[in-house]
């Protein structure tokens, strides 16, 4: 995991989150609402919602980033939070300390703790599928 995690409040503008992440150079940023994490966006939400859709990038966050936010709880073993993001399809996993967010785990961040080379590709192979459209275009906002 890792515990420097990049957040933004929700009332941020999607201009101001693109920024955070090229500042910040990461791929995502949690965004939070009264200071608990409860949506993401990723640098490919806002390459296609901001630059192939067209939206203003003055728009709020809100209502573009992805929700509900799957969390592991800080305590979680390593076969756990897998299991999580590929039932959900998804590369990064906030971490939370009761109602605290305390990191960050990334599909990456696993496959390396794990150590195991084959667990490493497969979990890649299994994440990826969200890639297609059936799994991708997940409900965003609500």
């Amino acid at each position: 995991m890792t515990e420097s995690v990049v957040t933004a409040d929700c009332s941020a503008s999607l201009h101001h989150v693109a920024g955070l992440m090229r500042d910040r150079n990461v791929g995502s940023v949690v965004i939070c609402e009264h200071g608990y994490p409860n949506a993401l966006i990723t640098d490919r939400d806002l390459a296609l919602m901001v630059v192939a859709d067209g939206v203003d990038s003055a728009q709020s966050v809100r209502e573009h980033a992805t929700r509900p936010l799957v969390t592991c709880d800080a305590d979680m073993d390593i076969e756990e939070a897998v299991a999580l993001m590929v039932q959900h399809r998804i590369r990064r996993l906030p971490v939370v300390s009761g109602e605290k967010l305390v990191g960050i785990a990334t599909l990456d961040d696993l496959a390396v703790r794990a150590g195991d080379l084959h667990m490493a590709q497969e979990m890649t192979a299994e994440v990826a599928k969200a890639a297609l459209p059936e799994f991708f275009f997940h409900q965003r906002g609500g």
